[in-house]
C-alpha cells in the first residue's frame, strides 16, 4: 500500500472509531552550522563571521571586544547550532577543539589574527597584512597551535582573560582599563607578540617585581603618547631636526623620515639604525614600519627599555628588576630634560599612571618613584 493511501485508510478509520491521526509535517529547514565562537581578543574585519548566543554574526568593519548583539559593528546573520556557538568569549570548537576562521584570500588581517587554512593548520598574522598567503610569506604569518581545551593560549575562556604565550603578568581586560581611549593600532595582541623579542621584561624576579615593571614600561608609554593616542610625534616642526647626516650609513630614508613613532616614540636615525639591527628588520630604510605595523612599534619601545640607558645610567629594565624604582626608568628615558627639577609636572604625570597602574595589578609601586 502506497504511503498516501495509507494516509487517506488511517484517516477514515478516525472517523469511524473517533482517533485523531497525526499526520507528518515536512521537516523544516535546518539552521546554518555556527561559525567559529566570537572572542573578545580577536580583531574581525568587514565580512568576517563568529558565533555568539546560538546566532552568526558578520562584522561590518574593523572591531575588537565589541560583543555581537551589542554593537551596532555586527550584522545578525539569523540563528545557528553546532559548531561553537560561544556564549562567552571563548574560541574553543565544539568537543573542547579550537576554531577558526577561513583564511580568505585578498582580507585584510591585522596583527594577533587567528585563521584555518585549506591544508588544516591555524596561522597567527605577526604582522598586519592585506591577505597573504599563510605559507608563503613567513614574515606575515606564523605557524599556530590551539591549546584544544576550549581556548588558546592568550586567548579567551569562559569570559575570562588568560595570560598569553609568555605568561604575560597584564591581562587583556587589565590593558583595557588602562588605556580606555587608546589608538586602535597600539594592540595587545601587537604587544603580546612583541614579547618574545625580549623574553626576559616582565619575567625576571618575583611577581610583584614582575608587575611593577610591567606597570612602569606602561606608565612611560602612556605619558609618551597621551595614553595610547598617539602613534607619532605631533610636533611636525621637528621632524628635520632627527636626521645625523654625519653618520656613515646618512639618512637613506630622507631628512624628514626619523621623527618619533610607537609607544616610547622612537626617533633620530641612529636609533632606528640600532634597533632594527637589534630586532633583525630594516628600519633605517623602512621607518614607517615603526607607525604601521602594531607589533614593530611595540618591538621598539621595548629595544629601548631593554637595552638603552639613555641620559640615565641602567636600562629602565635593570632598574627595575634590580630595585633603583620607577624613578630612574624615567631618567633613563627623558631624564636630562625632566629629571634634578628640570621640569616636575612631567615627571608626576609619569609616576600617577605608575601608581595607577601597579595599583590595578595589585601591586605596591616600591620606593624612588620620582627622579
Amino acid at each position: 500500500m502506497s504511503r498516501q493511501r495509507l494516509i487517506a485508510f488511517l484517516a477514515a478509520l478516525a472517523a469511524v472509531v473517533g482517533l485523531v491521526v497525526l499526520v507528518p509535517l515536512a521537516s523544516p529547514a535546518s539552521a546554518a552550522t555556527c561559525a567559529a565562537a566570537w572572542n573578545s581578543s580577536s580583531v574581525y574585519t568587514g565580512g568576517m563571521t563568529a558565533s555568539y548566543n546560538t546566532h552568526n554574526w558578520s562584522a561590518k568593519w574593523w572591531t575588537q571586544g565589541e560583543t555581537p548583539g551589542a554593537a551596532d559593528v555586527w550584522a545578525d546573520q539569523g540563528t545557528c547550532s553546532g559548531g561553537s556557538g560561544g556564549t562567552g568569549g571563548t574560541t574553543g570548537g565544539s568537543g573542547g577543539g579550537c576554531s577558526y576562521p577561513a583564511w580568505v584570500a585578498g582580507r585584510s588581517y591585522v596583527t594577533g589574527n587567528i585563521v584555518q587554512y585549506s591544508n588544516g593548520l591555524d596561522y597567527i598574522a605577526t604582522h598586519d597584512n592585506p591577505g597573504y598567503d599563510p605559507t608563503i610569506s613567513t614574515w606575515y604569518w606564523s605557524p599556530y597551535t590551539c591549546s584544544g581545551s576550549g581556548g588558546t593560549t592568550g586567548g579567551t575562556t569562559g569570559g575570562t582573560t588568560q595570560p598569553p604565550a609568555g605568561g604575560f603578568v597584564v591581562s587583556e581586560t587589565q590593558f583595557n582599563q588602562m588605556f580606555p581611549s587608546r589608538n586602535s593600532f597600539y594592540t595587545y595582541a601587537g604587544l603580546t607578540a612583541a614579547l618574545s623579542a625580549y623574553p626576559g621584561f616582565a619575567t625576571t624576579g618575583s611577581d610583584t617585581v614582575k608587575k611593577q615593571e610591567a606597570a612602569a614600561f606602561l606608565a612611560n608609554v602612556s605619558h609618551e603618547t597621551g595614553g595610547l593616542v598617539y602613534i607619532v610625534e605631533q610636533n611636525t616642526a621637528n621632524y628635520p631636526h632627527y636626521c645625523d647626516a654625519s653618520q656613515p650609513y646618512g639618512c637613506p630614508a630622507g631628512q624628514s623620515a626619523y621623527y618619533g613613532r610607537g609607544p616610547i616614540q622612537l626617533s633620530w636615525n641612529f636609533n632606528y639604525k640600532a634597533a632594527g639591527d637589534s630586532l633583525g628588520i630594516d628600519l633605517l630604510h623602512n621607518p614607517n614600519l615603526v607607525q604601521t605595523d602594531s607589533a614593530i612599534a611595540w618591538k621598539t619601545g621595548l629595544w629601548y627599555w631593554n637595552t638603552q640607558s639613555g641620559p640615565g645610567t641602567m636600562t629602565p629594565h635593570n632598574a627595575m628588576v634590580n630595585g633603583a624604582g620607577f624613578g630612574e626608568t624615567i631618567r633613563s628615558i627623558n631624564g636630562s630634560i625632566e629629571c634634578n627639577g628640570g621640569n616636575p609636572a612631567e615627571v608626576q604625570d609619569r609616576v600617577n599612571a605608575y601608581q595607577r597602574f601597579t595599583s590595578l595589578l595589585g601591586v605596591p609601586a616600591g620606593g624612588n618613584l620620582s627622579c
